[in-house]
């Protein structure tokens, strides 16, 4: 008879006992109903709030606390989460102590639109976006015709004035002519800025910028009316 590997033996038996209960314990796990739901947001502006997040899980889903680890369909409750207009992009996951955790990045308003008796913001990705009962964007302020603008070349205008520390502190006003051009107010100045279209528009803000780098030693730059970017290679201003 050949000796028996007890070793052996008690390793396999203690290996399938901590499968078993590996098992076990993720089954029960599952049919736990889960505690809370925590929101956390990827920047510091609260166009949606966390109430109303919760009231949007509740709507769709009943309490939180109702619903079983089981049942829940992650990717069906990012997507709802993800449908408001006031969310770019939703995370959600169960931790194992019950906890739904939803990571909300919001969309990123670059102006808000004035047309006829409507008013909304324009986000980051060049869509219409809602305004928030919760928080108003310090975003220039856009009206005109520019819906005879192309849409990628005003997305791309708006998106460089967001992207742009000082433009985005200092651009408030954005009105779009019948003609296609388009005239800028500024804080602090009561200049227009003559822009012509979202054309060339890296080379404008840099003459910009490297004319009030001068204008500002000129003690009458509130004299000044316009100033003019639509020629690359120069600014033109006129007085008042």
């Amino acid at each position: 008879m050949k000796n028996i590997d007890w070793a052996n033996i008690r390793l396999i038996a203690i290996l399938c006992v901590t499968v078993f209960l590996y098992a076990f314990t993720g089954k029960r796990n599952e049919q736990r109903n889960l505690e809370k739901a925590e929101i956390f947001f990827a920047d510091n502006d609260k166009f949606i709030t966390k109430d109303a997040v919760n009231k949007l899980l509740i709507q769709n889903f009943g309490p939180v606390n109702t619903i079983k680890k089981v049942q829940l369909d992650l990717n069906k409750v990012e997507k709802t989460i993800s449908a408001n207009p006031m969310v770019g992009r939703a995370k959600v996951y169960a931790t194992v102590d019950g906890k739904l955790i939803a990571e909300i990045t919001q969309k990123q308003p670059v102006a808000r639109a004035f047309q006829g008796t409507k008013s909304y913001y324009i986000d980051y990705g060049g869509k219409a976006m809602p305004l928030s009962e919760s928080e108003t964007a310090r975003v220039p302020l856009l009206t005109g015709d520019f819906n005879k603008l192309d849409r990628k070349k005003l997305k791309e205008l708006l998106n460089y004035i967001y992207d742009d520390d000082f433009l985005r502190k200092n651009i408030t006003g954005i009105s779009v002519m019948s003609t296609g051009y388009i005239t800028m107010s500024t804080r602090g100045y009561s200049y227009d800025i003559l822009f012509g279209g979202p054309v060339n528009i890296d080379r404008k803000f840099k003459n910009y910028k490297a004319f009030l780098q001068d204008a500002t030693k000129d003690t009458l730059i509130e004299n000044y009316k316009t100033i003019n970017l639509k020629f690359t290679e120069q600014v033109v201003c006129t007085k008042k």
